[in-house]
């Protein structure tokens, strides 16, 4: 039996004090792909920010990744957010530093000290998403698709348990959008856990998979038919 990573049960999200999820329970297996889906406003971005510290679990119960949400303190967020992988839609690279330095400076920013690990560390990442060649350049060099795959890259450092994927795919054009959904199927195939927020039904039609939806304040599987 696969040990569920996520687990949420009656869960209730809040943004401020505005109910944006009610009654929520959910499972995600290890080593699953799991769609998050639902229309512009109707709580997949605050899921995801519960889901990694950035709004606060007030009523019900959830754990990922061996963290309980409902007791996360302010001073263990850095510790649960180093066993996720974090991408979001606008890639958040530094502007001002090359692709290998924007690497380096997360894994100092995480402990790690020696060079030639971190050195090995960055080529390993950037083989993965098919970057090996693109560390020297700036982020402003590189398309959309390139720095996105540059965030999964990045996502990828700290050998998350679970990679949450925030719309990665949301400001890039239908051809890069299946470029970067295969690098994201590779890193599953390796027996990481994904769990993507998108908009873009086309990539679940082409990739299915287990499939939630987010509408009238709810969190539900549904059948990838129905979609």
């Amino acid at each position: 039996m696969a040990e569920n990573i996520l687990e949420l049960k009656d869960v209730a999200i809040f943004q401020n004090e505005n109910l944006v999820l009610s009654t929520v329970n959910l499972k995600v297996k290890k080593g699953e792909f799991v769609y998050l889906i639902g229309k512009t406003g109707s709580g997949k971005s605050s899921f995801m920010k519960t889901l990694y510290g950035d709004l606060p679990l007030k009523q019900g119960t959830g754990h990922i990744v061996d963290f309980n949400l409902k007791t996360l303190k302010e001073k263990d967020i850095p510790f649960l957010r180093r066993k996720l992988g974090i991408v979001f839609q606008d890639f958040k690279l530094l502007p001002d530093r090359t692709i290998n330095n924007n690497l380096r400076f997360v894994l100092k920013a995480t402990g790690w000290k020696d060079p030639e690990k971190m050195a090995s560390k960055v080529e390993d990442v950037l083989d993965k998403v098919g970057m090996k060649t693109k560390g020297f350049k700036f982020p402003h060099e590189l398309s959309g698709g390139e720095q996105q795959r540059i965030a999964i890259a990045r996502a990828l450092l700290n050998d998350p348990e679970l990679i949450l994927a925030d719309e990665p795919t949301g400001n890039l054009d239908p051809q890069t959008s299946v470029e970067v959904m295969k690098v994201l199927q590779e890193i599953n195939k390796t027996g990481r856990t994904i769990l993507m927020a998108t908009h873009d039904y086309a990539l679940l039609l082409k990739y299915p998979s287990k499939t939630l939806k987010c509408d009238n304040n709810k969190v539900f599987e549904v059948v990838q038919k129905a979609v």
